[in-house]
């Protein structure tokens, strides 16, 4: 796990396939960025034609891959593969996060007493 300890009670890689899938996706997305700015940007643009800009909707719906639209991707939980409840800033879910921060993994985050 790369320098982390095992953890009692976090199934690691429990959804590796969906881990997995979504890193494709972010991939995806990355590599096709310039082309989807290129065609939202004729697609936008009311300088052209109506007729080259239908042209370019129609080739920015079928030559792009489906998967190459941020929209499509789902954050998820690194460890776990949990799709809900994971915070950005580590892209772990609450329940991982806690078990970091209680065991003290987490730089910087501690357990709140009051």
């Amino acid at each position: 796990m790369g320098g982390l300890t095992r953890l009692p009670g976090i199934a690691y890689m429990l959804g590796g396939r969906r881990i997995l899938k979504d890193h494709l996706k972010r991939l995806t997305v990355q590599q096709h960025e310039a082309d989807h700015a290129v065609y939202k940007a004729m697609v936008t643009d009311t300088t052209l034609p109506l007729d080259i800009r239908l042209q370019a909707q129609r080739l920015f719906e079928t030559e792009l891959p489906r998967d190459a639209f941020a929209s499509r991707v789902k954050n998820r939980c690194v460890l776990t593969g949990r799709p809900r409840g994971v915070h950005r800033f580590a892209r772990v879910s609450r329940i991982v996060l806690r078990t970091l921060a209680h065991h003290g993994l987490l730089p910087g985050v501690s357990k709140a007493s009051w």
